[in-house]
């Protein structure tokens, strides 16, 4: 009967985190239309999001738009949607490279798209609607790497951000564009920048337009690390092998650190505290946490 009834808790307690996760950011009473903007997008096709999922837990996710600088279309933009919500049901995923193809990871918004939809409503919907799945995307159970080669401009440098850590290649930049086409950031990439740089630095690259190259990121604490090669195929080992430091072990337990680690940048503390008891209870007694006590049966 108490068996039952622990396991009970634990469900309610997995649903309930999912359930935040997923939760949007925005519904009908901010006047946000998602059948509409999506009906919209689709009239914008091009390019792809591709996702594959290796056996070691990660996963790759792939901006493919070259003719584009691997800018996002319509359809592209619906796509991602889709795969993150593909992601959030990954039982055995712990890590996820997100990169695009042809040396360069992606120049922002397609702006066939932009030009077409450069009303106020459009316009809003379409911010509300790439927050929602740019927020889902940073909050998957997931360790979360941008692989960034060539340019990641605009939309592509607050897609960056969405990640937990960034890779950057030689010669490759990040670039808040947006003061350049009479904008700001509308994907979550300035709250998400001061976040990871801070007030000051974060006003200077996006009042300056400021070309961020690796060792600027660097120094800024924009990336982590500067990887040797330049190749497509080279710096994609590279950031498997770096990721893999964080992704040793079993899904479960990495997943569960991850939630902890987002509650606790995301929540109030006291919030943050419940939702860290809920994941720790989800793993506690669990098969991992048994097979550690039977390896490690005494402290030395």
């Amino acid at each position: 009967m108490a068996a039952d009834l622990w396991k009970s808790l634990l469900q309610t307690a997995k649903e309930k985190i999912i359930q935040q996760r997923r939760a949007s950011l925005y519904d009908c009473a901010h006047g946000y239309q998602e059948e509409l903007i999506k009906k919209k997008l689709q009239q914008f096709p091009g390019g792809s999001i591709n996702l594959s999922k290796e056996g070691n837990g990660i996963g790759i996710l792939t901006l493919n738009n070259p003719r584009l600088m691997n800018a996002f279309t319509g359809t592209m933009m619906l796509e991602l949607q889709e795969r993150v919500t593909e992601l959030e049901t990954w039982k055995e995923g712990k890590g996820l490279i997100v990169c695009g193809v042809g040396n360069t990871f992606c120049s922002g918004s397609d702006l066939n798209a932009v030009k077409a939809m450069s009303n106020s409503e459009d316009g809003m919907n379409m911010c509300m609607f790439m927050q929602n799945t740019l927020t889902r995307l940073m909050r998957l159970p997931l360790i979360s790497v941008a692989l960034v080669q060539g340019k990641a401009l605009g939309g592509g440098a607050e897609l960056t951000t969405t990640c937990d850590f960034r890779l950057m290649t030689p010669g490759s930049e990040i670039r808040f564009v947006h003061k350049q086409m009479g904008l700001v950031p509308g994907w979550g990439g300035a709250t998400r920048l001061v976040q990871i740089v801070g007030h000051g630095a974060a006003l200077q690259l996006l009042s300056g337009a400021v070309k961020v190259d690796p060792e600027g990121a660097l120094r800024l604490g924009l990336s982590e690390k500067t990887l040797v090669s330049s190749d497509e195929t080279g710096s994609l080992e590279e950031a498997r092998a770096w990721l893999s430091l964080y992704t040793e072990g079993p899904a479960s337990v990495i997943q569960a650190v991850k939630k902890v680690v987002t509650a606790g940048k995301e929540l109030p503390l006291e919030a943050a505290l419940r939702t860290e008891k809920d994941v720790f209870g989800s793993v506690w007694g669990g098969p991992a946490n048994l097979q550690a006590l039977v390896r490690r049966p005494k402290h030395k």
